[in-house]
């Protein structure tokens, strides 16, 4: 029985020594195949964290009136496009114009009797202090004029900047109440991403770029405005970023943003040099004339070249054109 087990051993160790020499020989029979190579370099980049963030126009507005009353018309309907200074809404408060006629008409009265005051104090027959005290009469009466006719406007509601409606919330009959809004408008010409940026990362200027990717489009983004301040519970700062004027985007879809997040040096070598094998993705490493399988790890793209994460060395000479039809220990030749 031993053998058995001991004879096949020493003869596969007699045969492979043999088959090595056999492989190596048909590989220098293959003529060399050119190609042309490319360093592996590192790459001093600044680093980014993908963040996620949602759509939000700079310009957005929620209706709402100052008074009590009953909603008397409402005459737009969603997605209908507004210019500033449109009446969207009107509010049915009678009490207000009643008052703006109580304040009119004392007023009137008051303005009369200083008139009849001041023309008995010509003649000696009024008081000084009682026209003092008309005129004090006719400057409160003024104020109460001026302010119900100010409480008369907010019977209207009309559109703070050109937009379109994105929300009715009430309908004619409705209760109008103060604080409650009847409609939301915003800007669609101006859009930006609002993201939740975490407290490891630090803060960037106001201004630095952070691209914006949106359903698969991507957009160059501007940092416009940072919160100084953290959110107690999710300990994270606010950043608005601008989205190029005009982008195809709108309000409420999900972002992702690429987020600064600080210096760093990646290996990178040329997109091309990295060819796929199933699920794994190789290299050649050309050394002493020969074109050697090498398997690797990429990273983000940075232009027509890649992140090397893993399998590669700065300085290291890869296949850069040519590299889907090479084989393991293959003869090459360098050209320029």
């Amino acid at each position: 029985m031993k053998s058995l087990i001991v004879v096949p051993s020493l003869m596969l160790l007699l045969l492979a020594p043999g088959c090595g020499r056999e492989s190596h020989a048909l590989g220098d029979t293959h003529p060399a195949v050119p190609v042309r190579v490319a360093a592996v370099q590192p790459l001093t980049e600044t680093r980014r964290v993908e963040l996620p963030g949602t759509v939000r126009a700079v310009e957005r507005a929620a209706l709402a009136p100052k008074i009590m009353g009953t909603v008397a018309s409402l005459p737009v309907t969603l997605g209908q496009s507004v210019k500033r200074g449109d009446v969207l809404a009107t509010i049915s408060a009678n009490e207000i114009g009643a008052r703006l006629a109580q304040a009119e008409s004392g007023l009137t009265q008051a303005r009369r009797d200083l008139e009849r005051e001041t023309g008995l104090l010509a003649k000696g027959a009024s008081a000084a202090e009682t026209v003092r005290n008309m005129e004090d009469r006719v400057r409160l009466m003024e104020a109460t004029v001026a302010e119900a006719r100010t409480m008369l406007t907010y019977t209207s509601l009309t559109a703070p900047f050109d937009g379109v409606v994105t929300r009715r919330l009430a309908n004619e009959g409705d209760l109008a109440a103060p604080g409650n809004p009847l409609l939301e408008m915003e800007n669609p010409a101006q859009q930006r991403v609002e993201v939740e940026v975490p407290d490891g990362l630090a803060a960037v200027a106001v201004g630095a770029s952070a691209p914006v990717r949106i359903n698969a489009l991507d957009f160059p983004g501007r940092v416009a405005e940072i919160s100084p301040a953290l959110d107690a519970v999710s300990r994270t700062f606010l950043a608005k970023i601008d989205l190029p004027a005009g982008a195809a985007v709108r309000s409420g879809q999900f972002a992702r943003v690429a987020w600064p997040a600080g210096e760093g040096t990646a290996l990178v070598a040329p997109a091309t040099a990295v060819t796929n094998f199933g699920q794994m993705e190789r290299v050649f490493v050309v050394a002493e004339g020969r074109a050697t399988l090498r398997l690797v790890k990429t990273g983000a793209r940075h232009g027509d070249q890649v992140e090397i994460l893993s399998g590669l060395s700065a300085g290291e000479r890869v296949v850069a054109d040519g590299a889907a039809t090479l084989r393991d220990g293959q003869l090459v030749e360098v050209t320029p």
